[in-house]
């Protein structure tokens, strides 16, 4: 172990892409040397080029030198060596229970992708993780990269000022307070190439469902901005109803976005008239402290012309609503307005809003007219920071609560929440109640 930094990566089995976006810069406190633990196969090996592409880029290229030791046996000699301090976690996520713990328990702090369990079966597993981890006096923590996207940073502060937005709304079963809904797609392009994704990704019982997987996100994104750095509880959730449903691949596609000419046996089970259904899609109606809230995940093959994953949401206040849109209109760039504007003239409004905006740490925000009772804020360019550069930012953040030894007296609650929320409604839309 190198002295001079007081961080040391370990990677396992980066069989997700986000593994490599975690390393796409450098930080002054992490040693470049970091050891990667995998099973033989095309996982690692994609892993290591990304690293390369990031490590021979032309501008601000980073230095890592990746140690790999590949075998059956890869985390138990992960846990043999312990040639760090800090384990990622990100790709298969059949196991990641497992890793999680065992990684606690052999003294490790974890930094681990969403999501974090996959399973109802796998909660007290993390319960118990968490609780070690404290007592040894660890961080485990997951990569919220949607808290930095600067639509919903502005959506969350606006949600604050009480002159512009007024308060929260409680909502109903029919016309949630809140409103949640991201798009996704199989096929895309990450750091300029396009993505291929290990088979397993499509098997749920490895990836995970998508109810429990990017609902992870909006789930958190929901305690994030409704009750900032308020200490939640499974208590304070009351699940209405869940939902599931699969997309459908055929054969060509699947092999498109994969390599495999074959479905894999262990995808047999999923194969319906020659075509694939995943379980990708979910849907969870809930309350969360009494506030209704609705979170909805939908995967497609790929995006349309000139698209690419979308987000919308929605928060209803006594005074108006903030709402992010990124459809065919926004040219699928994330736009926030302010709409439906109660009690005020449009032209009171706009001052008052003006006000809040400008007391907000982010400079040359506009405000323009786009319908009626509808504003639109105009957010320079500066400030669009792209998902991938998300993780660096979430990576920061992570190594300076390390430094300062402790999390957040909120965010390890929330995690615990947030993993009962999305299992919970697993089991609900299973039909396991």
């Amino acid at each position: 172990m190198e002295n001079k930094y007081p961080v040391q990566l370990i990677t396992v089995d980066p069989g997700h892409f986000h593994a490599a976006l975690v390393q796409k810069t450098m930080y002054d406190q992490v040693s470049p040397v970091v050891h990667v633990y995998a099973p033989e196969g095309d996982d690692y090996l994609q892993h290591l080029e990304r690293i390369t592409s990031y490590n021979n880029r032309a501008e601000d290229p980073t230095s890592w030198e990746e140690i790999v030791y590949t075998g059956p046996d890869f985390f138990e000699r992960m846990i043999e060596d312990l040639p760090g301090n800090v384990v990622v976690l990100s790709g298969n996520n059949r196991k990641k229970a497992e890793y999680i713990i065992k990684s606690v328990n052999s003294g490790l702090n974890v930094l681990a992708d969403k999501p974090m369990i996959i399973s109802p079966d796998d909660y007290p597993a993390l319960l118990e993780a968490f609780t070690l981890a404290g007592e040894k006096g660890l961080l485990l923590y997951d990569i919220m990269t949607e808290r930095y996207e600067i639509t919903t940073i502005l959506q969350k502060l606006l949600s604050q000022r009480a002159e512009v937005f007024g308060k929260l709304t409680a909502g109903s079963k029919e016309e949630p307070s809140v409103t949640k809904i991201s798009v996704h797609h199989f096929s895309k392009i990450v750091s300029g190439t396009p993505l291929q994704r290990p088979a397993w990704f499509f098997d749920v019982e490895q990836q995970g469902e998508g109810i429990v997987d990017v609902t992870t996100h909006l789930v958190d994104l929901i305690q994030w901005e409704c009750f900032p750095e308020q200490i939640l509880s499974p208590s304070d959730i009351n699940i209405a109803s869940a939902r599931r449903w699969p997309t459908v691949l055929s054969k060509l596609q699947f092999s498109a976005v994969t390599g495999f000419k074959e479905f894999p046996d262990y995808l047999q089970k999923d194969v319906k008239g020659g075509n694939l259904e995943v379980y990708s899609n979910g849907e969870i109606l809930y309350q969360i402290k009494g506030i209704w809230a609705r979170v909805s995940v939908t995967w497609n093959y790929e995006a349309p012309e000139g698209g690419g994953d979308t987000h919308f949401s929605v928060m209803h206040g006594s005074k108006c609503d903030l709402v992010i849109k990124q459809g065919s209109e926004e040219k699928f760039i994330p736009t926030l307005y302010v709409e439906n504007i109660k009690g005020e003239s449009i032209q009171n409004f706009k001052s008052l809003l003006k006000n809040s905006l400008a007391s907000l740490p982010y400079d040359s925000l506009e405000i323009a007219e786009a319908g009626k009772n509808v504003l639109k804020i105009n957010i320079p360019k500066k400030y669009r920071i792209s998902h991938e550069e998300h993780f660096a930012q979430v990576t920061s953040g992570f190594l300076k609560y390390l430094s300062e030894g402790e999390l957040p007296d909120w965010e390890v609650p929330g995690m615990i929440t947030k993993y009962f929320t999305t299992t919970s409604a697993l089991k609900i839309a299973k039909g396991n109640k």
